[in-house]
């Protein structure tokens, strides 16, 4: 059983990208008025407290929506979500990409979250339960890619789906380009993202290289920067990579770096 547990680190500078442009591209989404479908690979637990020990001992959320949480003007998509969660959880609360998630989707709008680790499932099934009147979700404690396969295309056919797995299982970075290729042949209307660590030894770069081989329409690839959360730690960024990408996100991704830019 794999041991990555994201409580250490949520909220950190890499949450703070990832979620900004999954709750941009959500709102977008929402307005159309026909529902559409949200799935997630690697789920988590859904709520995190950043008052846990886990958390301050890293200091990353500190470090991370803690610092940027002011940069976020009231009406973002991403500063809405965070303020439902804490509205629902306390101050301390901190949503994974399922509960901000949720925060963006209205009735009749599905969600699909996979997590296998046996904690975090529980976790997760907890978290949900009557997350949001009207919005469907179903967990599944599965290996998230095998969700995704047995799952799409989706119902409603409109969606996003995100792919966010620790890359504890190195074989990851070789095989996604692949994976995504596969998924989007079944689904080619869906919007799928990527989320990778940038390390210092370089890890992600063959596989982005190989994502933006596939000629994939409607691409984005968003990278950031950032101080390492300690001495020696290996994860100096993080990146996004999405097809299929809602129009204008790129103008979110600009106005983040303007943020990742103020903290060199």
């Amino acid at each position: 059983m794999l041991s990555y547990q994201h409580i250490y680190h949520a909220g950190n500078l890499a949450d703070v990208q990832k979620h900004a442009l999954l709750c941009v591209m959500l709102a977008y989404m929402g307005k159309k008025s026909k529902p559409f479908s949200y799935l997630e690979t690697h789920s988590g637990r859904g709520l995190y407290h950043l008052d846990a020990p886990e958390a301050v001992k890293t200091g990353e959320a500190a470090a991370g929506i803690g610092v940027a949480e002011a940069w976020f003007d009231a009406d973002h998509p991403f500063r809405r979500a965070l303020d439902e969660v804490k509205n629902r959880y306390g101050a301390t609360a901190y949503g994974g990409s399922p509960l901000l998630a949720a925060a963006c989707l209205r009735a009749g709008d599905r969600m699909h979250l996979a997590e296998l680790h046996p904690q975090e499932n529980a976790a997760l099934n907890e978290s949900m339960f009557g997350v949001k009147n009207g919005v469907i979700s179903k967990v599944y404690k599965q290996d998230g890619f095998a969700m995704a396969q047995a799952v799409c295309p989706p119902e409603p056919r409109r969606g996003l789906m995100l792919i966010d797995p620790s890359y504890e299982i190195k074989k990851d970075y070789k095989t996604l380009p692949d994976f995504i290729a596969k998924i989007h042949r079944k689904w080619n209307v869906g919007v799928i993202a990527l989320w990778y660590p940038v390390l210092t030894d370089g890890s992600h770069e063959d596989m982005v290289k190989a994502l933006k081989a596939k000629d994939f329409p409607k691409t984005l690839c968003h990278e950031v920067r950032f101080p390492p959360a300690r001495e020696g730690h290996r994860m100096v960024g993080s990146g996004m990579f999405i097809a299929n990408a809602p129009y204008g996100l790129d103008t979110e991704c600009h106005r983040l770096d303007g943020f990742f830019n103020s903290l060199r």
